[in-house]
C-alpha cells in the first residue's frame, strides 16, 4: 500500500510538471518560473533536483548567487536573471544542456521560517535532430515539426534560427501568422498549415531556398506551460554545375557511340585476335573454334583453310558438304555442325590431330560471293616426345 501511494505522488509530479525540450548542442534552454504573488521577507530562490546528491542545482539570496552547495555537474552552467527578485522571474538558465540533465527542476521561495515551491520543470534534453537536404533552385523545402493534435487556441508557434543570433524564420500566435515580426531573409517565403491546431503538423514551408538558409532551425511549441522544441538541419546544396552537365551528356554519348563502334566491329575484332588452341598428339580430335551470329540466311559458304603450307581444310555451302575441294591430308578428318547456320557455331572439329597439323588456320565466310565474318585460329599439335620430355623432367626433380 506504501509502494502505491509512492508510485502515485511520483506519477503525479510529473503529470504536473511543466515539459521543456531542448536538443543537445544548444547554447542554453530556460526553465521558467514567475511568482505567485506570495510576499516572503528576506526570501532566497532555490533550484533543486530531488534525484541528485547534493540536489541543489543553483540558490540565489538577496544580493548574489551562492554557490557552496551547488551540485558540481552544474558548477558554471547555471544563471538567473540580475533582477530576478525585483522582477519576480525565476527563471533558470543552464547552458550547454546534455542528456544527464534531463529530469524534474524544483523552483521553490524560502527563508528562515518557511519554503514554497512555485513549480516543477520536466526537462528533456533530446539527442536527435532532423536533417533535410535540397539542392538550391528547387520550388520549396519542407521543415518537418509534428507534435500531439488539437493543440489550444492559445498555443504558439516559433520557427527561429540559432545559429544567426536567434533570427525569427516564422511566428504563429493567436491562430494568425506574424509576419511584421519576421527577419528580412525570409519575409514572403516561410508559412504554415493553416489548419496547423488540429493536426498538430507545424511544419515549415521555405521557399526558393538558396545556400544561405543552410543551417539549424529550431521549432519551439509553447503549449499551455509546456515548451517544447524540435531541431531541423537544413542543407541546401548547390546545384549540379551546367559545365559539369555538358561533360556528362557528352561521357554519355562518347560512351554510347563507343559501344556501337564496339558492335559494328565486333566481328572484325574476332577476325584479327587469333584464338590459339593446343593438344597433345595422339587425341581423338581437337576443335577449331568459331561461334558468331545465329541464324545465318541466304547462299552461305563457310572455308576452312590452313596456311603455309595453304591447304583447304573443310568446305560447307547451304546443301551437302563440298569435299572435292578439300585437301586430301583432311579427308575424312573434319566435321562441322549439322545446325551450324541456325546457332551460328562454325567450330571445326578435327580428327587424330598430329604434329603435322599444326600452323595458322581461317574460317571464312561468304554470302553470295560477298566476304562476311572471319576467324583466325592458331594450332599447335604437341608431339609424344615432348610430352616425354616434360614427364622425364618431372622424374628427375
Amino acid at each position: 500500500m506504501l509502494l502505491w501511494l509512492v508510485l502515485q505522488v511520483l506519477v503525479s509530479q510529473h503529470a504536473l510538471a511543466v515539459v521543456v525540450e531542448v536538443y543537445e548542442g544548444e547554447t542554453s534552454v530556460l526553465l521558467p518560473c514567475q511568482d505567485t504573488g506570495v510576499t516572503l521577507k528576506n526570501r532566497t530562490v532555490l533550484w533543486t533536483r530531488n534525484d541528485l546528491d547534493p540536489k541543489s542545482v543553483h540558490l540565489r539570496r538577496e544580493e548574489t548567487d551562492d554557490v557552496t552547495g551547488q551540485n558540481q555537474r552544474y558548477r558554471e552552467r547555471t544563471s538567473m536573471r540580475p533582477d530576478a527578485l525585483d522582477t519576480l522571474d525565476f527563471s533558470l538558465t543552464l547552458k550547454n544542456p546534455q542528456p544527464t540533465d534531463s529530469g524534474i527542476y524544483t523552483c521553490s521561495i524560502l527563508n528562515e521560517r518557511e519554503e514554497l515551491k512555485l513549480t516543477d520543470i520536466q526537462l528533456h534534453v533530446k539527442d536527435q535532430q532532423v536533417e533535410v537536404k535540397v539542392e538550391e533552385g528547387s520550388d520549396s523545402v519542407i521543415l518537418l515539426c509534428k507534435t500531439k493534435p488539437d493543440l489550444p487556441e492559445k498555443a504558439t508557434v516559433e520557427w527561429t534560427r540559432p545559429d544567426r543570433e536567434l533570427t525569427m524564420v516564422h511566428l504563429y500566435v493567436n491562430r494568425s501568422d506574424r509576419p511584421k515580426n519576421l527577419d528580412n531573409l525570409y519575409c514572403g517565403r516561410a508559412k504554415m498549415n493553416k489548419d496547423l491546431l488540429r493536426t498538430g503538423d507545424l511544419s515549415l514551408t521555405l521557399e526558393y531556398p538558396t545556400e544561405r538558409d543552410s543551417g539549424g532551425y529550431i521549432c519551439t511549441i509553447y503549449r499551455d506551460k509546456d515548451i517544447l522544441r524540435q531541431k531541423v538541419v537544413l542543407q541546401v546544396k548547390e546545384p549540379f554545375p551546367s559545365w559539369a552537365t555538358a561533360l556528362l551528356v557528352f561521357l554519355v554519348l562518347l560512351l554510347l557511340v563507343s559501344v556501337g563502334l564496339l558492335f559494328q566491329f565486333r566481328h572484325y575484332l574476332v577476325s584479327v585476335i587469333p584464338v590459339k588452341v593446343e593438344v597433345e598428339e595422339g587425341e581423338k580430335s581437337v576443335q577449331l573454334p568459331f561461334k558468331t551470329t545465329k541464324y545465318l540466311s541466304g547462299e552461305i559458304q563457310v572455308i576452312w583453310e590452313r596456311y603455309e603450307p595453304f591447304q583447304k581444310a573443310h568446305v560447307f555451302t547451304n546443301g551437302p558438304n563440298q569435299y572435292e575441294e578439300q585437301h586430301e591430308v583432311y579427308k575424312g578428318r573434319t566435321v562441322m555442325n549439322k545446325d551450324l547456320l541456325e546457332t551460328g557455331d562454325l567450330s571445326l572439329t578435327l580428327k587424330q590431330p598430329t604434329e603435322r597439323d599444326s600452323g595458322e588456320y581461317k574460317c571464312l565466310v561468304w554470302r553470295k560471293g560477298n566476304f562476311i565474318r572471319k576467324k583466325t585460329v592458331l594450332l599447335k599439335v604437341k608431339g609424344p616426345g615432348s610430352n616425354r620430355g616434360h614427364q622425364d623432367q618431372k622424374l628427375l626433380q
